[in-house]
């Protein structure tokens, strides 16, 4: 009972929170490294320097009046960001913080399958909720995501069968510990795979450069025009929840995850004495901070070069780099 219910039951509620109040500070994150790139400061009034801004966000948006339009299908729009933000936090669940099994809820051996198909799940909250909103802007939105969806999707599909080809395992902790064998993190024997997993996150997580769903310039709000209060919180927790999955998993598969620098070299001993799950907080909060700088400093693309860049250069790249892959297993 204890090893079967209770200790997941505490894992999940321990993950849960840890997730959602990281989410609450990522946007605090967000809003002052923008404000830094701009020469601003950025909130500065609640609590010393605005760190209680982080606080004040959700109980604003909770306290919001929720608002469903006349014309819109009433029972899609509530479950739309739901079913954003549930894959999200769901995924979750395969990503391992350390090497003991108290660092993980599971670890499954089909774990990276897991996550490519849950979070495809995700974006059927954007279309559902563009959708059944009625309205011609969240509907442009919603259209642009399931186009999004498959421009992207198939070469970062095709770049992640790379990782499981030197790797040999698509568990996670696999993963790492095929890593700590190879004695080199795969984000240099695998560059070109790393740079178009991290380009389909930015992608999977509709951030600038990829934005298009939202598009406050052209489409005023994109998907969550017609949305307030605590569903329009939803879906911003479900975008934030899943640039922490993204930045994790990169992390796992090109930084080593949990491991210190160089984990084979003896003269680096020392750096074990840190524990594993601040290796992976700090790998993450490394492509936190990249997210935002890139929206600080890249133009949106238009939809067009987004489709080309999907189909003519993602794509092609990636079967490229699985075909490669393929050869160097076999004859090496």
């Amino acid at each position: 009972m204890l090893e079967t219910f209770i200790i997941p039951l505490l894992q999940i509620a321990v993950l849960l929170n840890a997730v959602l109040v990281a989410v609450t500070f990522m946007v605090l994150m967000e809003r002052k490294v923008m404000a830094w790139a701009q020469a601003r400061l950025g909130p500065m009034r609640v609590g010393p320097h605005g760190i209680l801004q982080a606080i004040v966000d959700p109980i604003k948006l909770i306290l919001k009046e929720d608002i469903t339009p006349v014309a819109a299908d009433k029972w899609v729009f509530t479950v739309a960001p739901i079913m954003s933000l549930v894959p999200a936090l769901v995924v979750f669940s395969v990503v391992p913080f350390g090497p003991d099994p108290l660092y993980y809820v599971a670890d499954i051996n089909v774990g990276l399958l897991f996550i490519v198909a849950v979070t495809s799940i995700g974006v059927y909250g954007i279309i559902l909720g563009g959708w059944s909103s009625n309205s011609k802007y969240p509907l442009l939105a919603s259209l642009r995501a399931s186009a999004q969806l498959i421009s992207y999707e198939i070469a970062v599909t095709m770049t992640l069968v790379s990782v499981i080809l030197t790797s040999g395992t698509l568990s996670l902790v696999g993963i790492v510990e095929a890593q700590r064998e190879a004695g080199v993190w795969f984000g240099f024997i695998q560059p070109v795979a790393f740079v178009l997993v991290f380009i389909g996150g930015l992608a999977e997580t509709n951030r600038v450069p990829f934005d298009l769903p939202e598009a406050e310039t052209e489409l005023t709000g994109g998907f969550h025009t017609e949305y307030s209060g605590m569903r329009f919180a939803l879906f911003f927790l479900a975008e934030y929840a899943n640039i922490i999955v993204i930045s994790a998993i990169v992390a796992i598969m090109f930084l080593g995850g949990w491991m210190r620098p160089f984990p084979n070299v003896e003269a680096l001993a020392f750096l074990d004495l840190i524990p594993p799950w601040i290796w992976l907080i700090g790998k993450i909060f490394l492509f936190l901070y990249v997210f935002i700088w890139i929206r600080a400093t890249l133009p949106r693309y238009r939809y067009d070069q987004l489709m080309r860049l999907g189909w003519k250069v993602l794509i092609p790249i990636a079967i490229g780099n699985l075909v490669i892959t393929g050869i160097v297993k076999v004859l090496v």
